[in-house]
């Protein structure tokens, strides 16, 4: 016997899930009962979200990337917390 679960979700992410779903050649309820049973048996769930760095940032650690590889606008290698606070008083 099967019952009916409803569930409110964004509408982009349930287009993707079932878009994704198809791909795999399964319907979305499978991948759905799957994560169910997985919550069952592990009484846990983890999510996942990768991290995206805005453009602004990409730009920015590219840039960084940049200078450490040129080894420019580095200051230090200090010794002490002392030296290094004494280097940014004197800027």
């Amino acid at each position: 016997m099967k019952t009916v679960l409803n569930v409110k979700t964004d509408p982009n992410v349930k287009q993707a899930a079932q878009r994704l779903a198809a791909e795999m050649g399964v319907p979305l309820s499978t991948i759905v009962n799957a994560y169910l049973k997985e919550f069952i048996v592990q009484r846990e769930f983890t999510v996942h979200a990768p991290l995206k760095p805005s453009k602004k940032l990409e730009r920015l650690l590219k840039n960084v990337e940049k200078d450490i590889r040129l080894n420019r606008n580095f200051s230090g290698p200090f010794k002490t917390g002392k030296e290094a606070a004494d280097y940014l008083r004197s800027l």
